[in-house]
């Protein structure tokens, strides 16, 4: 079993890492591990033709504005496909950890 450390990764990469093709070798899926830092706003999320994505709360609440609009509760997700583009925000004084989950819709992907 090959182990990566999404959570490691995301602190170098500026707060997100994606855990997909360049660790499998496949691009029939992948996961997003992302943080928010207290007060940190303007984090864009946007699956791409062809792509569907699956967002989830992890450790506290996130502000979504957009083309879709509200507030994930912690343990909360919703779904996003193509070219819906929305914008995160942790309005706490806390760090916020999200997941995102992703992979091509029917037809074809863009990459």
């Amino acid at each position: 079993m090959k182990k990566i450390d999404v959570k490691g990764m995301a602190a170098k990469s500026g707060g997100e890492y994606v855990f997909g093709a360049d660790d499998t070798g496949s691009h029939a899926c992948y996961m997003i591990y992302g943080t928010l830092a207290p007060g940190e706003k303007g984090r864009r999320i946007r699956p791409g033709e062809g792509h569907e994505e699956m967002i989830a709360a992890i450790t506290g609440p996130l502000r979504i504005s957009g083309d879709l609009s509200g507030t994930l509760a912690e343990g909360e997700a919703t779904h996003l496909m193509g070219e819906q583009t929305c914008y995160l925000e942790n309005t706490t004084s806390t760090e916020i950890v999200y997941i995102i989950a992703g992979g091509h819709s029917g037809g074809s992907h863009s990459h």
